[in-house]
This record gives C-alpha cells, sequence and structure tokens, in this order.
C-alpha cells in the first residue's frame, strides 16, 4: 500500500473557524507574541500564558472537522496516511486520521514543566495557577514556544522521506523549519500543494500547485489520488 504523507497548517483550521495564530497586524488577538509564546513570557506572567491558551482551547471545543480533515481521513481507505501538522488543535483526530503527528504540540494536552514527557489530557478542563503534575510541578500548555526546540521534527522528516506522495495543505511553505520538510522527499515522488496564496518560488518547483482553499482542493485531489488507487488494484488483481 502506497503512502501518503500530509504536511497540514494553519490554512486547514481557519477553514473551522479557528484563527490563525499571528493575524495580519502581527498580534495574536491583541498579543504581542513575546506576551504570551515564549519561554520568556511564561517567566514573567504565567497566569496571562495559561489564560491566553485556555481562551483558544475554547476556540478549539467549539470548532468541527471540516471538508478537507473529513477527505483526509478518507484516503485512509485506500493509503497509508500519515499527517505532519503544524496546527495544536486535534481537528485532524476527531476527523478519523488515525496517525497525526503534531510539531507545534497539542493545545487540548497539558505538560509537566519538569518532565517534558508527562503529558495530561485536559478534555473539558483548563490549566490553572496550582494545576500540577504528580510530581508537584506546574502545569504548562503542551505546546512549542517561540525559542523553544520542535522535538518532532526528527520523526516528521523521517517520514517524509518515505513518503509515495507528498501532500502539503494549508500551507504556503514559507515558515521554516517546517516548510523545509517538504523538501526531504525522494525525487521521484508525486508533490501536491493546496493553498490559495501558493508563492512564485513554489510555483517554479516540481509541485502540483492547486490554488484553492482546503475545502475546495482537498476533496478533489483526494477523490482522484482513491480513483487512481483503485484502477491500479484492478490492474494488480488481473495480473
Amino acid at each position: 500500500m502506497q503512502r501518503v504523507v500530509v504536511l497540514s497548517g494553519a490554512g486547514v483550521s481557519v477553514e473551522s473557524g479557528l484563527k490563525t495564530f499571528r493575524g495580519d497586524d502581527g498580534l495574536w488577538e491583541g498579543h504581542r507574541v513575546e506576551e504570551v509564546a515564549t519561554p520568556a513570557a511564561w517567566g514573567a506572567d504565567p497566569a496571562r500564558v495559561l489564560r491566553f491558551y485556555n481562551e483558544r482551547r475554547k476556540q478549539v471545543r467549539s470548532a468541527q472537522p471540516n471538508a478537507a480533515h473529513k477527505a483526509l481521513s478518507a484516503l485512509q481507505s485506500c493509503f497509508e496516511v500519515d499527517i505532519i501538522t503544524q496546527n495544536v488543535d486535534d481537528l485532524h483526530e476527531r476527523a478519523g486520521s488515525a496517525r497525526v503527528l503534531h510539531l507545534h504540540g497539542e493545545v487540548m494536552k497539558a505538560r509537566s514543566t519538569r518532565n517534558p514527557d508527562c503529558l495530561i489530557a485536559l478534555g473539558s478542563n483548563d490549566i490553572t495557577l496550582g494545576d500540577t503534575c504528580p510530581a508537584g510541578s506546574q502545569l504548562r500548555p503542551h505546546v512549542v514556544w517561540f525559542g523553544e526546540e520542535v522535538p518532532a521534527m526528527k520523526a516528521a522528516a523521517e517520514l517524509v522521506t518515505q513518503a509515495d506522495i507528498l501532500l502539503c495543505v494549508g500551507t504556503s511553505l514559507q515558515v521554516y523549519p517546517a516548510a523545509s520538510l517538504a523538501f526531504l522527499a525522494p525525487d521521484e515522488v508525486r508533490r501536491i500543494v493546496v493553498d490559495p496564496h501558493i508563492p512564485e518560488s513554489i510555483v517554479r518547483t516540481t509541485f502540483e500547485c492547486i490554488a484553492k482553499p482546503a475545502c475546495e482542493g482537498v476533496p478533489s485531489i483526494v477523490q482522484e489520488l482513491v480513483g487512481d488507487s483503485g484502477n491500479h488494484s484492478d490492474d494488480h488483481g488481473d495480473g
């Protein structure tokens, strides 16, 4: 079975009504990035950081998977599918995708400030000052802040090198280090990018460019891939 590796970015979640972290004004919902999404911000005012992420978690809970999330989940019927997402929401999982690697963490989980391997699923809960892990240290959002390492990069790079088809969705492939993953696939791999704003630097490459929003472009390319997969399996059956 062929493997499809999906790189998904903010453009997928936007169509479920979730705002991009950084708006056109360079702010996250009125906050400067430095105030809410850095280790220094956590050190200076952890309560403000927790309030900010509690609000984001509330937005995620109210959002629903869209047509792009559901189409990517449907790919699993014909392909091995690994999704590498820059998004911290759980919409891919809620749409039914089984293998999702979160580059930038998961807002629906808390993490121990002492032991990064101690994760707690929050469910309907939020995080407040005084909430601690079993070892007694304060819980923080399980997200990668600016200035922190992206620990999942190595695993993500390994997945991309194993792809037969690389599908980039809702990302302009301009934000590093995540964008660098798209260029690690073997030369013979079919590369497809679905995004309404594809930069000229990508258009000039070997990527097939579908300049459409995710909810429009992804279902159509998934339909094509599934159809092609059926044709191939028929060929093999006749042989």
